[in-house]
């Protein structure tokens, strides 16, 4: 046991200090942390005035945060670090579909809506149809799947940060499937648009010579008895951010088509079908 701190032996100083009962999964993330922070600060050979500076970007993301806003999951995000995390815990085998972040505008107990449905209540943006199904790895349809969505609006925004502009749940519903396992409803081609960027993070990213925006993207939370949970987007291929996202969300096989039509005030249609996982699959 190192008996007083020095350069060399830190790490060994601050793991020492651990209980011997604690539990034990505690002690092995600490351990982690403490090895990598102080090796991090050891390879860069962080000055003082660095740190000061750090525990001042700390402080300050914390008083921004509110009930409606939580700036640490932006750091989360923009460091890539959500990504990461979900990307662990959301292992799946070839031909699923994959995760991606969550992202903080889903609400609760959106309107159930029958399928083809138009989910733009606002009236701005271009028409399009969103259809597929949900169907499990042998491609057998999935009955009585949640199909929950949301997107922005046209200008970029969703309806709980325009609460006083936008109808309440514009852009938002649930579908659920039949025995086909087919959806189907209207909405909206969506916009890119920046993340909050008017707080530490964004300030953060100005630094880092990086912008604060994510490419246009339907938002998708599928559910289904006895499968894996879906978290995920359908991404817009040609957006400008496509390869840029801020948030690193973008997977190779959640950009979706979204073909041009003309089909009375129907100008696009993106088809995508949801492969989902029987829950306590493990053979990712």
């Amino acid at each position: 046991m190192t008996k007083y701190f020095t350069e060399e032996g830190s790490v060994e100083a601050v793991q020492a200090r651990m209980g011997d009962d604690i539990n034990p999964r505690l002690k092995q993330v600490m351990a982690s942390l403490i090895t990598h922070l102080h090796s991090f600060a050891k390879d860069i050979e962080l000055t003082q005035e660095e740190w000061d500076l750090a525990v001042e970007f700390l402080t300050k993301t914390g008083q921004i945060c509110s009930d409606v806003r939580q700036e640490y999951i932006l750091l989360s995000d923009v460091l890539g670090f959500s990504m990461l995390v979900d990307a662990i815990n959301n292992r799946r085998p070839p031909g699923a579909t994959e995760n991606t972040v969550y992202g903080p505008f889903h609400v609760l107990n959106a309107p159930i809506r029958q399928m083809g449905d138009n989910i733009s209540l606002d009236g701005k943006g271009e028409r399009c149809l969103y259809e597929g199904r949900v169907i499990d790895l042998h491609g057998e349809p999935i009955e009585g799947a949640c199909v929950d969505v949301w997107s922005d609006n046209a200008d970029g925004f969703y309806d709980v940060q325009q609460p006083d502009i936008q109808p309440q749940w514009n852009n938002r519903g649930r579908f659920i499937t039949g025995k086909d396992g087919t959806y189907r409803f209207y909405g909206i081609k969506p916009v890119s648009y920046p993340i909050p960027d008017d707080g530490p993070v964004g300030k953060m990213l100005t630094a880092l010579g990086r912008h604060p925006y994510r490419p246009a993207h339907m938002h998708y939370l599928v559910t289904a008895s006895g499968y894996q949970r879906i978290v995920t987007h359908t991404f817009v291929g040609d957006d400008g951010y496509i390869n840029d996202d801020a948030v690193f969300g973008v997977k190779e096989t959640l950009v979706a088509p979204f073909e041009h039509v003309n089909d009375g005030d129907t100008i696009w249609r993106s088809p995508f079908d949801f492969v989902m996982v029987p829950e306590g699959d493990t053979t990712a």
